[in-house]
């Protein structure tokens, strides 16, 4: 099989505004040929050219707070105009996706944003559980693959289930507002607050600091 990299998919959903899981999928099928791959989707009913080119640029900054002020959560998603940003069904989709982040507390919004490093570590770790399990070496790779999708689906905004209906994922909902306002919708950053997150580890790296000012100041 074609081995399809994030570069791929991202380059081809750019071109097609289609889901990033289609994407892969179409690459898939067309041996990593990106004109097929497009003519692929197309037959589908799930390449949209057109709207791929049009520009997001209005939207709007929604917020959530939960638990009493413990987590928050902002997060910016994009449409093309000011009369769909004001829609309810745009404004519904902004606070389920920052009322979702605060409960998933996602790490990245897709897997192209993960970088290599943290990819490289997590198929170290798969790869040695799969040898620890005694799986076949000719089937190891494709195994170790499929954990990394799972991964992706739970570290990546748009790939994770959807905490209100765990059999639709978020990339699918921003799909069906997108269908129903009938302007790109685009899901840009998001920042997730914990309270007192890393505090800890503060107050020990400063409380290490200070033993070495100590054991200096008493060797002088």
């Amino acid at each position: 099989m074609t081995t399809i990299s994030a570069k791929d998919v991202k380059e081809l959903r750019d071109r097609v505004n289609a889901g990033m899981m289609d994407c892969k999928k179409a690459l898939e099928e067309s041996g990593g040929d990106q004109t097929k791959a497009i003519e692929w989707l197309r037959k589908k009913g799930l390449a949209d050219d057109k709207k791929s080119a049009r520009i997001a640029a209005e939207g709007m900054v929604g917020s959530y707070i939960h638990l009493g002020g413990k987590i928050g959560v902002m997060v910016e998603v994009n449409c093309e105009t000011d009369f769909v940003a004001r829609s309810e069904d745009f404004k519904t989709f902004v606070k389920e996706v920052a009322m979702h982040i605060a409960a998933a507390a996602p790490k990245w919004l897709v897997r192209e944003d993960v970088p290599e490093a943290a990819i490289a570590k997590e198929r170290e770790v798969f790869h040695a559980q799969v040898v620890e399990a005694g799986k076949p070496a000719n089937i190891a790779d494709k195994i170790v693959d499929g954990k990394l999708d799972k991964w992706f689906g739970e570290v990546c905004l748009m790939e994770q289930p959807w905490v209100k209906e765990p059999k639709q994922t978020i990339e699918v909902l921003r799909s069906e507002v997108q269908q129903k306002t009938g302007e790109k919708i685009a899901v840009r950053r998001f920042v997730r607050f914990v309270l007192g997150e890393g505090i800890e580890k503060k107050k020990e790296n400063l409380a290490e600091e200070i033993a070495k000012m100590q054991d200096a100041a008493r060797n002088t």
